[in-house]
């Protein structure tokens, strides 16, 4: 797929996916949408991506929606990227959900500013890091509309609500020394070394685990989050350890820790999944 507001590069199991469009902060728009949503579909299909990082052209990683509607922006009735009534859906919520869904573990970049649906979609990713340059606002309120991008899901539950609560009722811009104290972020970076260091976790995951068990392991992760009691995640458990324990990469785990060498994993994602994979039912838009 050729886009044309993303860059797409897949280096050694690693694809680096870059807001580009740094002439608008790499605003988000409904191009923007699609071109990722079809991103990590190609991602999710291709058993050469083992770890994707997200990242931003210029001096921000997403300056939040583009607003060159002006008052309009957010009228539903003036969106031209979407259809009218039952289907009108929120555009950031539609990627969150696919990140969500994505069976790649994922590293958010923050090269810069991260605002609104700017931060609220990279909610669902697994670690964020940042720049010093970098600056987060949740600035709904101040521009008279609500959260989105299902951040009032994902939001509470990695930071806690009070800390969420702040953030967004204030809707202040802030450092990200400041996330990283409130738990948005993993770590903070010199600006030339944020890539690196996001590069150097990535091949930690891709170089070392067997890509089946970061699948499975990324969805066990974030679907046990709104289970109701432990033994949903019993349940499931049990199957994926089963599955894994008779499987190839299983032998192939043990046998090169007891030989002190690299491992080579075979299950593919895209072919090898278990017969209860996904074991979750989708859930309908209405």
């Amino acid at each position: 797929m050729t886009y044309e507001t993303l860059d797409y590069q897949v280096e050694d199991g690693v694809l680096t996916l870059t807001l580009n469009r740094p002439d608008r902060m790499n605003a988000f728009n409904g191009q923007m949408r699609r071109e990722l949503i079809a991103a990590f579909d190609a991602a999710d299909a291709d058993d050469a991506v083992r770890v994707v990082i997200m990242t931003g052209a210029g001096r921000a990683f997403c300056a939040g929606a583009d607003l060159e509607k002006g008052g309009d922006t957010f009228n539903r009735h003036k969106r031209q990227d979407q259809p009218e009534g039952d289907d009108l859906r929120d555009g950031g919520g539609t990627v969150s959900l696919r990140i969500y869904e994505c069976i790649k573990p994922v590293i958010v970049a923050f090269n810069g500013a991260a605002v609104g649906v700017g931060v609220t979609m990279s909610l669902p990713a697994d670690i964020r890091m940042a720049s010093t340059n970098a600056k987060f606002g949740f600035v709904f309120a101040r521009r008279g509309i609500t959260m989105e991008a299902c951040s009032s899901w994902f939001l509470p539950r990695l930071v806690g609500p009070m800390q969420a609560a702040e953030w967004v009722y204030t809707g202040r811009v802030f450092s990200a020394e400041e996330a990283l104290k409130g738990g948005l972020l993993r770590s903070v970076h010199e600006p030339d070394e944020l890539l690196p260091a996001a590069r150097e976790l990535a091949r930690e995951i891709a170089d070392n685990t067997s890509a089946m068990s970061a699948a499975l392991n990324r969805q066990l992760l974030w679907r046990m989050m709104a289970a109701d009691h432990p033994m949903e995640a019993h349940i499931i458990d049990s199957r994926a350890i089963a599955f894994m324990g008779e499987s190839e990469d299983a032998k192939e785990g043990v046998s090169s820790f007891l030989e002190k060498r690299a491992p080579e994993f075979k299950l593919r994602p895209s072919s090898d999944k278990p017969e209860f994979f996904p074991w979750w039912e989708e859930r309908k838009f209405r």
